[in-house]
């Protein structure tokens, strides 16, 4: 893998940065100096504490809020997901987890940005029987054919984090895996063991800042001997 350019400062979009990997991913690109420029799509305001960072600007609102008001993105992190429980249904759950999704990667790209990361999930799969995987699966085939220079994709296992924290609802399966400790979790193979939020951002970020050529996933496991 090649390293990374030594360029001038990038200016990079995040969506999603309310979320276990989304607020991991914000705060590694304020404390990294490869980025000069932060903005971050939200529909709602950030804590205080965090909106003040200098190189940071939050935009409230949707997608065609960036046709309007940003410009000159380099990189682009999407952390947007929900649940078929938490939407209310099937349909809501598709409106984030693809057609937003899709939609603020399309804008982004009309906005110049050329390297992408998105976080998907472990099982992401255009033809599975899975309704939650088949959705992933379109989000990244659309994503990928948007025209950006670099894509890459995380897909990662089960999140451990802590989402009360954040006010959001505990998800049933990341609470046992929490319960389970960190030796047991050692049992599990790393392709389906649950794993950190901030890894996952760490992996994402690093990808993003190689920005091979082409489109890329990051599998659960690979994504698991990331140092952070």
């Amino acid at each position: 893998m090649a390293a990374p350019d030594r360029a001038a400062p990038r200016a990079a979009l995040v969506a999603g940065a309310t979320g276990l990997v989304g607020q991991a991913i914000l705060a590694r690109l304020l404390d990294n100096p490869r980025w000069g420029r932060v903005d971050v799509l939200a529909r709602r305001p950030l804590a205080a504490t965090v909106a003040r960072h200098a190189k940071l600007t939050v935009h409230v609102g949707d997608a065609d809020l960036i046709a309007r008001t940003i410009r000159g993105i380099d990189d682009v992190f999407i952390a947007l997901g929900t649940t078929i429980k938490v939407a209310g249904s099937k349909a809501a759950f598709k409106a984030v987890d693809f057609d937003l999704v899709v939609a603020i990667t399309r804008a982004a790209r009309d906005a110049g940005a050329t390297r992408l990361g998105v976080v998907s999930a472990l099982g992401a799969d255009s033809t599975s029987s899975v309704f939650y995987n088949r959705v992933k699966g379109d989000m990244e085939a659309a994503v990928a054919a948007l025209g950006y220079a670099s894509v890459t994709f995380a897909q990662p296992s089960l999140l451990l984090g802590d989402r009360a924290a954040l006010g959001q609802p505990e998800r049933r399966m990341e609470r046992f895996a929490v319960r389970l400790g960190t030796p047991l979790l050692g049992l599990i193979p790393r392709s389906v063991r649950p794993i950190r939020a901030d890894v996952v951002a760490a992996s994402l970020i690093a990808a993003v800042a190689v920005g091979s050529p082409g489109v890329h996933r990051l599998m659960s496991s690979a994504m698991q001997a990331t140092r952070v």
